[in-house]
């Protein structure tokens, strides 16, 4: 975090490491702009897909984590889920098991990420608190890489 990173290059290698440490078959994860959730990462990136992707806050089982700030786990058919929402460029549409997590930065929701297997799969809670915890760990990233610091050096000199 404290390294001069590109943001999209750090949260390529953040879904890379809960790809591995999760043994799941898909990672995504969404950054908010203004009311929107947009697709910033994947461990399998589709050109296509990548800043395309965009679901509004409440749609689909992203945006409700997103809007109710809550971690939600389906074990599976994900997919048969009400809330559900089909994106024909994903395949992770097909995938049975969802858990997600919001990325919370400053006590507000910045994203979402979520990992997903193939075939049905019951998350532990130890997986449960990973996710959460890089949610965390991934809001504190996001308001870091927002931070303008010459703002911050402006208004220390006009109180000088």
């Amino acid at each position: 975090m404290v390294r001069d990173l590109s943001l999209a290059g750090v949260l390529e290698d953040v879904v890379s490491l809960v790809v591995e440490f999760m043994e799941c078959d898909s990672c995504l994860l969404y950054l908010r702009q203004d009311q929107e959730l947009v697709l910033c990462a994947s461990n399998n990136p589709q050109p296509q897909t990548i800043g395309q992707v965009r679901l509004k806050l409440g749609e689909g089982l992203t945006g409700w984590v997103a809007h109710e700030c809550r971690l939600l786990s389906i074990s599976r058919e994900a997919y048969l889920d009400p809330r559900f929402k089909h994106f024909h460029d994903l395949p992770e549409d097909a995938y049975e098991a969802f858990l997600s997590a919001p990325v919370i930065g400053r006590n507000r929701v910045t994203g979402v990420i979520n990992v997903q297997h193939r075939e049905p799969h019951f998350h532990s809670g130890g997986e449960m608190e990973l996710l959460t915890t890089v949610g965390e760990q991934i809001g504190c990233l996001v308001a870091l890489a927002n931070h303008q610091v010459p703002d911050l050096v402006m208004t220390s000199a006009r109180e000088r």
